[in-house]
């Protein structure tokens, strides 16, 4: 294996990590309201459209199996994995709107269209982000550096998780003037065109620096068979499963809680109370200050209720995070280890 320590340019990591950003913008958008989309929106029955997700995602995660040994196999001139960050740019950004639009059809059309465009959107999540994640591993061989690049990219995760989970239903209502189809439409045609343009950066900044040694070569059917055998392998895949079937019940339930089990006018009265409405009157008078337009917030309780839940869970993460650092430290300087 070619190593290296070359020193990656603030260029280079912030490039890489709009990768990441991009695909967030999708994928914490399935996480949190794809559900919401297909009950409330697209109006596909609440049992059918867990069938939808449930088999989409199954699926997805049998694919990224295959995925992987397919971008193991990828031999260009650009490298193994940042061809594929390329290759895929404009079909996720085709799809993801696809896979957020609502097309008048049947019932029976509308859960056909949903279960494609679904099924669609996570082989193209898979054939764009795995190859992306394993892309870090091949930049540099400098583990600092490689420390570095994932810092960069945790920040653009959590931008996107903010974006998102905060700021994606209010736009959507805002921009649809109260039709959340139309919102939806607007604000995934948006995400789309900055996701492609985000990918394309991602493939112009970054390099393949570390060349993998040749070894004997094998078919997909033989990796897929000695995995099967990998006990450990087969526990973490199991505990992955796990961990994002409990993501998307969490995430993806929120606004459903807001909605129809907590009093609507108890919420209304909690962001009197807080200050709330008085922060997004505040945020318009200085819009419009400058000669912006109002910033057109929606009037109903439990869209801002379920953002400022959101948003108030992400910066509590960010401390937890920032604390946990400087806990590691003082405890690392408190212990000293005694020699016996």
């Amino acid at each position: 294996m070619k190593s290296t320590a070359q020193k990656l340019s603030v260029l280079e990591k912030l490039g890489y990590s709009l990768g990441d950003l991009a695909a967030n913008l999708i994928f914490q958008t399935l996480m949190t309201f794809l559900a919401y989309f297909y009950t409330d929106v697209y109006k596909i029955p609440a049992g059918t459209a867990s069938i939808i997700i449930f088999i989409g995602g199954f699926f997805g995660a049998f694919f990224n199996i295959i995925m992987g040994a397919i971008a193991d196999r990828t031999n260009t001139r650009w490298g193994k994995f940042r061809p594929w960050v390329l290759w895929t740019s404009i079909p996720f950004g085709v799809i993801s709107l696809l896979a957020f639009s609502t097309p008048n059809f049947s019932e029976t059309g509308k859960v056909a269209y949903a279960f494609i465009t679904y099924f669609l959107l996570v082989i193209i999540y898979s054939a764009n982000n795995l190859p992306y994640s394993a892309l870090s591993g091949v930049i540099t061989g400098d583990m600092k550096q490689r420390n570095s690049l994932s810092s960069y990219r945790f920040v653009a995760v959590m931008i996107a998780q903010f974006i998102i989970q905060s700021l994606l239903l209010p736009l959507a209502l805002s921009l649809g003037h109260g039709d959340k189809a139309v919102g939806f439409e607007k604000v995934m045609l948006f995400f789309a065109i900055t996701g492609v343009i985000f990918f394309i950066i991602t493939f112009l900044t970054t390099r393949e620096r570390i060349l993998p040694a040749q070894e004997e070569k094998s078919s997909v059917l033989t990796d897929l068979k000695d995995l099967s055998k990998n006990k450990p392998w087969l526990i973490m895949l199991a505990l992955t499963i796990l961990v994002f079937i409990t993501l998307a019940l969490k995430g993806g339930m929120y606004i459903y809680y807001f909605k129809y089990y907590l009093n609507e006018a108890a919420q209304a009265a909690f962001l009197e109370n807080i200050g709330f409405n008085n922060f997004i009157a505040g945020v318009n008078n200085m819009l419009t200050g400058i000669g912006l337009g109002n910033f057109e917030w929606p009037k109903d309780a439990p869209t801002s209720a379920n953002s400022l839940f959101n948003a108030g869970g992400i910066i509590c993460m960010i401390l937890g995070i920032f604390f946990s650092k400087q806990i590691r430290t003082g405890a690392g300087v408190l212990y000293k280890p005694r020699h016996f």
